[in-house]
């Protein structure tokens, strides 16, 4: 059966890449792929068909949005699944308008560094998911001939930290581990991400500490001072090197937070060094300056800097410095957070939970205070890229023939308040509480099939059509 979907009285921008005129898309029900994408408003009669092998979508004068991918979300199951699960965040992602997901190799249990790890959350993955799912693999000391095989099995890329990263079963690499990753991969098209804040040598952990322990564990100025942007300028100076040493492997910052880190990635950009960078929802919509005492829900790592540090990074992602944007979903049950305990940043788990409203949050910034951002801008920076990255070009991200039939049904005028009941991941802890955003999805698809129906109650009466990537 196809599914045909109008798209009916809009124009866009001429300059939007991902965003076009769409009179009408048709999907192949079968293979969950595009088949033809007529553009130009017309008469709907000469679009419209009734034949019993065929489903008319009327989306009337609303967006038909290619669906987003999210290459950076920690679905922590197996192991933490009472952190968050695969059903819920999928959940939560697809009525954002996500449609696809990459999941991190951390927080779960076990981790996924090796084939039998990956397949161990591919068996807990089966069935639950309301997104498509694809895995990064993970570098961890000594893991290197492992590697090759991850990719083999389908990992997207391989993910490391530079320093510690919370969690015993997923060590930091040094600059000698990541040399023996690399060379077991060279030969292999892939992609490692970093976790870009790295230590000075000796005591400057402690130093680094020390700095802090006579302040306000609950004041979020304790914590920023603990995370300085300088653990992020050695980081990406580290990156930068290796993927000079080793041009066949692209290197990828994830969540920079760092503004100050902007002119040297230009530099080694222009000098071919193959390398590209993520920023997250949160540093483009908070700043230090309105997180309240005693909020940990607000602590990530790298953490949320000033004001004109977040200018700085808007001005990275409009130039093509940045080049996507995702929510970096790291959930943690409420009693890690501390937040109905003493507030204490220092002590609590940094990670933001965003799966949701991701697409509201750019689309609400935009709309109140960068005029020249469109939604065309929006869906570059988290499908077309995020895809791109992901290695799923061709494939997601995009409303063009032989993609998949991934569409959101988008309302840009209609407005929401972020509320505990409106959220759908596990742990409802966000720092978006209270906020009222713009734009709204009223149904998600995968592949042409129905996953998300905010008129009808979300899910209700649908079933999961997610499969593992």
């Amino acid at each position: 059966m196809a599914r045909i979907l109008l798209y009916w009285g809009w124009s866009s921008q001429e300059t939007d890449v991902a965003i076009r005129k769409v009179g009408k898309v048709v999907v192949n029900l079968v293979t969950g792929k595009i088949d033809a994408v007529h553009e130009g408003k017309r008469d709907k009669n000469e679009y419209y068909a009734s034949t019993p092998d065929e489903l008319w979508v009327d989306a009337g004068d609303l967006y038909v949005l290619p669906g987003l991918v999210d290459a950076h979300v920690h679905l922590n199951e197996p192991g933490r699944t009472h952190w968050e699960g695969f059903m819920t965040g999928t959940q939560a992602a697809i009525s954002g308008g996500v449609t696809t997901v990459v999941d991190m190799p951390l927080n779960s249990i076990p981790p996924t560094t090796t084939v039998q790890n990956l397949e161990a959350k591919r068996d807990a993955a089966r069935g639950q998911c309301w997104t498509d799912v694809g895995f990064w693999g993970g570098i961890i000391p000594g893991n290197d001939k492992d590697l090759p095989q991850l990719v083999e099995k389908g990992v997207k890329g391989f993910k490391c930290f530079l320093i510690e990263s919370g969690v015993d079963e997923f060590p930091c690499v040094a600059e000698d581990d990541l040399v023996q990753a690399m060379v077991a991969l060279d030969e292999t098209p892939t992609t490692v991400l970093y976790h870009a804040e790295l230590e000075g040598k000796g005591d400057a952990a402690k130093e680094r500490m020390d700095s802090v322990s006579d302040k306000d564990p609950a004041s979020y100025s304790t914590f920023l001072t603990s995370r300085p942007p300088s653990l992020e300028l050695d980081a990406i100076e580290l990156v930068i090197s290796l993927h000079r040493r080793f041009p066949n492997i692209r290197g990828h910052v994830v969540h920079l937070s760092a503004a100050e880190a902007l002119p040297a990635i230009r530099q080694a950009r222009a000098a071919g060094v193959n390398f590209t960078v993520e920023t997250c929802f949160h540093y483009l919509c908070l700043n230090a300056e309105q997180i309240p005492h005693g909020h940990p829900e607000f602590k990530c790592c790298p953490p949320i800097r000033d004001n004109s540090n977040r200018e700085l990074l808007w001005e990275g992602l409009l130039d093509g410095t940045i080049d996507c944007v995702v929510s970096d979903h790291s959930p943690c049950v409420a009693s890690l957070k501390r937040v109905e305990e003493d507030g204490d940043f220092m002590k609590a788990w940094g990670g933001i939970s965003t799966l949701g409203l991701g697409l509201s949050l750019l689309w609400t910034e935009a709309t109140n205070n960068r005029k020249e951002v469109s939604i065309g801008d929006i869906i570059e920076w988290t499908s077309v890229n995020t895809a791109r990255h992901a290695s799923l070009d061709g494939v997601k991200g995009s409303i063009e023939v032989g993609y998949d039939g991934d569409f959101v049904i988008w309302d840009p005028e209609a407005e929401f308040l972020v509320t505990k009941g409106l959220l759908k991941f596990k742990n409802k802890l966000s720092p978006y509480e209270g906020l009222r955003l713009r734009g709204v999805v009223n149904k998600s698809y995968v592949r042409g099939t129905l996953g998300y129906n905010r008129l009808t109650g979300g899910f209700v009466g649908l079933t999961a059509p997610g499969q593992l990537l």
